[in-house]
């Protein structure tokens, strides 16, 4: 039999593997920065880049897709030649991945902080990176496929049924979630608005977690786990029923993130039903990927890495119940905008993702580098530092959870609520936040002991070469299915069939959802009331968006009596027709801002972002300084305007053209509300006269951010006239 020989190309998964690991201890350390915050708000007081609101989608895109997607590529790009016994397609194409995949990164790296973001969970990078990461994928796709056609093995592994459903449908995701129009270089509008907008972003959000975080680690799991373990998968047709049910049932699943919202109650219930009906393909893929392992537990109990891989598949198992069982809208009532869902995501984050990355990291170095890993003893501590680690991040959390859900739905005898006040409620959760930050440094204790054993395991072992194969060449066979052979038998060995069906079954819940939402009118009924914000308002809008207040704050009333007499009228889908992104948040750290307009004045507004703790003894809140003192960009509101304008809001030629002096007007009404503070009067005019003596530029205090913010704060949920007051305000 003719043999071909060729070389496997171990060098791009050498790049990718040492870029989870760098990438692994930054996006971390954001993360843990971030939990301390929540102990000392005011850490970094004063540097705007290092807020909370703009490190948070840092830590979470560092975390997804620089931690986990270049792991991703690292075990895709090593699996790959190994099951097709085939070099990759295009060494430029693997290279381009890497090179354009880092680079994506350090833009995110360099934008996000300086308050360049979409605010969409897990898409906040503006619309330059967006082209770029489309780029990048195609060039993986193409790099995946391409390979798939000159492989020299006929049937195709589960693994890369995985791989193509992973990048068919991340492509469709974020194409479609992405579309918006450009203001400038780094601004842009989406492309849907309100409640289009939220199920746009919801079937995109949660199928980035299908797609991007549970797919292609499933065919992870399916390569490694076996491999590791020296057994094959536990069933074949499991396997099969597995994939194609998971990745049907998976993409109807987002609208349960919306649950009680102003998305119409089909997509809701839709949304539920797929979501209880995912449970059953996710314990079928854990329990093939744990009975794999039956005769080796012998094995497990000595190897760091089957460890890691058990720990990983039974977290994939218990975020995989806890996430359809969240569905439930009962549960979700409760649970929703609190802590648990913290808890939820990072049980997967950090023992799904991050064990079964772990365990893949500490298999295949020693693999490149020719040798034996460092430290066996090690690995072990490493282990068991991560396993700490998570356990002390999670419970706390689970139970910050329980108190905020209940706390917030207490009522008096009289009908008042018992915490009126939300800030009761951060303070009975404050040593659950402690112990959040200490499970935190634990795991990435456990970090830093995985970077110093492959350091010395490359440094022990030879320099990373190709590695030398050979198999023979892929004969041709017939093209129709030949006697005796099943139809996912033959479907295996045609990859573009394969790849064809995988792109439908991933279509048809997308396209039932979406297109009536977008398309159907009564869907979202129009309130008269409701008018286009100022071109203030709409500044002000845009630095709200800047300082991520989103992350903290939701925009959303649901129906509940808890939630009307905390604070007001529940939210119409009407009433956001012009949101563009929507801005209904998914975690109250504060209380809900919606119908904040009119509750306070212009005065505590002001003083509120100077200071929050002098006006809210305990708040957590950061301090928002740079807003009293910055001047307001108002050289492209124009743009905005037309940019709005193009996207359907009506705002007229003559709307446009007289912005500037709006917005002098309604900045000139804020000030003089201002002025009613005697102590503002007195540090305004110490401003000025400082400036006068040094000669520095004075910014009138109606051209600086702090009045459009206001402008902003003040309007929202004011759109609507309501009749009765909350019985008990949020403070």
């Amino acid at each position: 039999m003719e043999v071909e020989k060729f070389y496997y190309d171990n060098q791009i998964v050498k790049k990718f593997t040492y870029a989870t690991i760098f990438w692994g201890v930054i996006g971390m350390l954001v993360g843990l920065l971030l939990a301390y915050f929540y102990l000392f708000p005011n850490l970094t007081s004063g540097i705007s880049w290092l807020s909370y609101g703009r490190l948070r989608p840092l830590h979470t895109n560092a975390v997804i897709f620089a931690f986990v997607g270049n792991a991703i590529f690292a075990g895709v790009y090593y699996s790959t030649q190994r099951l097709l016994k085939a070099r990759m397609f295009s060494d430029f194409l693997s290279n381009l991945n890497f090179w354009g995949w880092q680079l994506i990164i350090v833009a995110a790296a360099i934008t996000l902080p300086l308050g360049y973001t979409s605010s969409k969970e897990y898409a906040e990078l503006e619309w330059p990176i967006d082209l770029a990461i489309a780029v990048v994928w195609v060039a993986f796709g193409w790099n995946l496929i391409g390979t798939l056609l000159k492989r020299r093995q006929r049937h195709l592994y589960v693994a890369i049924w995985f791989y193509l459903a992973t990048f068919v449908t991340v492509a469709v995701l974020h194409i479609f979630n992405s579309l918006a129009l450009p203001v400038d270089g780094l601004k842009s509008y989406s492309a849907y608005a309100g409640v289009q907008d939220a199920l746009v972003q919801w079937w995109y959000g949660h199928n980035a977690v299908a797609f991007f975080l549970t797919t292609p680690f499933l065919g992870l799991m399916y390569y490694f786990v076996p491999k590791a373990a020296n057994r094959p998968v536990y069933s074949y047709k499991l396997s099969i029923v597995h994939f194609w049910s998971l990745i049907f049932i998976y993409i109807w699943a987002g609208p349960h993130h919306l649950l009680y919202s102003a998305l119409p109650d089909w997509a809701q219930n839709l949304g539920v039903t797929f979501s209880v009906m995912l449970i059953m393909p996710s314990w079928g893929g854990m329990i093939n990927g744990l009975l794999t392992l039956r005769g080796a537990w012998d094995k497990v109990r000595t190897s760091p890495v089957l460890k890691f891989m058990v720990v990983a598949i039974t977290g994939y198992g218990m975020s995989t119940f806890e996430g359809p069982m969240l569905s439930l809208k009962n549960v979700n009532a409760i649970a929703h905008f609190t802590d648990w869902i913290i808890a939820h995501v990072h049980v997967g984050a950090l023992a799904w993702n991050g064990f079964l990355t772990f365990g893949m990291i500490y298999w295949l170095v020693p693999k490149l580098v020719k040798t034996k890993l460092y430290s066996t003893a090690l690995a072990n501590v490493h282990f068991w530092f991560g396993t700490l680690g998570i356990i002390l991040y999670a419970l706390p959390m689970y139970v910050a959870g329980f108190v905020q859900a209940l706390m917030w739905k207490d009522f008096n005898p009289d009908g008042s609520l018992l915490y009126g006040n939300f800030l009761e409620t951060v303070q009975e959760i404050m040593p659950m936040y402690m112990m959040r930050a200490v499970g935190g440094s634990l795991y990435i204790i456990g970090l830093f002991i995985l970077l110093y054993n492959v350091i010395m395991t490359v440094r022990q072992g030879y320099g990373v070469t190709d590695e030398l194969a050979e198999a023979a060449p892929l004969k041709r066979v017939a093209k129709r299915r030949v006697a005796g052979e099943g139809f996912h038998t033959w479907l295996e060995r045609k990859p573009v069939k394969l790849t064809i069906l995988a792109t439908i079954a991933i279509l048809i819940g997308g396209i039932v959802q979406i297109v009536p939402t977008l398309l159907v009118e009564s869907n979202i009924p129009t309130i008269s009331s409701v008018k286009p914000y100022t071109p203030l308002e709409l500044e002000g809008r845009d630095i709200y968006i800047r300082e991520g207040c989103v992350g903290c704050h939701s925009q959303m009333v649901r129906p509940f009596r808890s939630e009307v007499e905390r604070y007001g009228e529940y939210s119409k889908a009407g009433e956001y027709v012009y949101d563009r992104p929507f801005l209904w948040g998914s975690k109250r750290t504060g209380p809900d801002l919606f119908r904040v307009g009119g509750k306070y004045s212009d005065v505590w507004h002001f003083n509120h972002m100077y200071d929050p703790q002098s006006i809210s003894s305990g708040s957590i809140m950061p301090r928002y300084q740079w807003l009293i003192t910055d001047e307001l960009d108002k050289s492209t509101t124009e743009d905005k305007l037309e940019t709005m304008a193009s996207l359907g809001v009506p705002y007229s030629e003559e709307e446009i053209a007289n912005a500037q002096k709006a917005m002098d007007k309604q900045g000139e009404e804020i000030v003089e509300n201002l002025y009613q503070d005697p102590e503002f009067v007195k540090a305004y005019e110490a401003d000025k006269e400082y400036a006068e003596k040094n000669n520095k530029d004075f910014v009138p205090m109606k051209d600086r951010e702090i009045v459009a913010l206001i402008a902003y704060l003040q309007r929202l949920g004011t759109d609507i006239k309501v009749d009765d007051e909350p019985a008990s305000a949020s403070k």
